[in-house]
Formats: C-alpha cells, sequence, structure tokens
C-alpha cells in the first residue's frame, strides 16, 4: 500500500481508536508501539492490536514512522491543533450546516462551563474579531 501525501486537505480523519493513539503521541512525542501500548493498558487494548492500528496509521498517513531504531519510532504527522481543526470543520459542516454560531452553542450547552472557561472564550472571541476586521 502506498502512503498518501501528507498535507491536511489529504489525510483522512482520524477514528475514535485512532485518536486515542494520536492523544498519546501528541503527549508523549515520539514512541514505540510498547509505550503507546502501556499508555493504553487500561483500555484492555492487546499489543498487535495497537501496532496493526499504528500500521494502519502510517499507511493513511495519520503517523510517521522512523526505522533508524532498532524499535520503529512513530510520531504524529500533524499538530494536534491542526488535527482538531480538521475535525470542526468536519462537524461544523456535517452536523451543524455550516454555522460556527450552532456548533459553538451546541458545546456550550453539552456541559456545564466554568466562569473562568466562559472568560477565556470571551476573550480569545474578541481576540479574533479583533484579528479578522
Amino acid at each position: 500500500m502506498k502512503r498518501r501525501d501528507a498535507s491536511p486537505s489529504a489525510m483522512p480523519l482520524p477514528t475514535q481508536a485512532e485518536l486515542a493513539i494520536l492523544s498519546i503521541l501528541w503527549n508523549l512525542g515520539p514512541s514505540t508501539v510498547r509505550e503507546v501500548h502501556n499508555a493504553l493498558r487500561s483500555k484492555q487494548t492487546g499489543y498487535t492490536t495497537v501496532l496493526k492500528q499504528m500500521q494502519v496509521m502510517v499507511e493513511k498517513g495519520l503517523l510517521a514512522r522512523s526505522e533508524r531504531y532498532r524499535s520503529h519510532v512513530y510520531e504524529a504527522r500533524l499538530p494536534k491543533e491542526q488535527t482538531q481543526q480538521q475535525l470542526a470543520r468536519n462537524l461544523l459542516q456535517r452536523a451543524f450546516d455550516g454555522s460556527a454560531k450552532s456548533l459553538v452553542l451546541g458545546a456550550l450547552s453539552s456541559q456545564k462551563v466554568s466562569a473562568a472557561e466562559l472568560a477565556e472564550i470571551r476573550q480569545i472571541l474578541d481576540e479574533f474579531e479583533k484579528g479578522s476586521r
């Protein structure tokens, strides 16, 4: 199988299981399958399952694998923020008919938001508004 282009538009969206692996790699940095498996241990996922999943993720272009070491080392091809933007863009189109307002209202009404978080969101919106004029 040939690996896909790593450009964001050519990247497939990660599945829930792939997001769990990506999350570990974003936190730990480049890691071996064993290190990822150990971090997933509480999920009762077998080593060979993690290995196969990570191999598939390399083929999909979600991970890069370095073969310079005795154990292959894997890392996310895109930063966490870029992946989150892709997921948000996809969700915005699929579930909210492209309405950012509906997406934000849905997110804010889905769970309790602290006063500190609301203040931070207001500040981000103010900065975003100043930068988009």
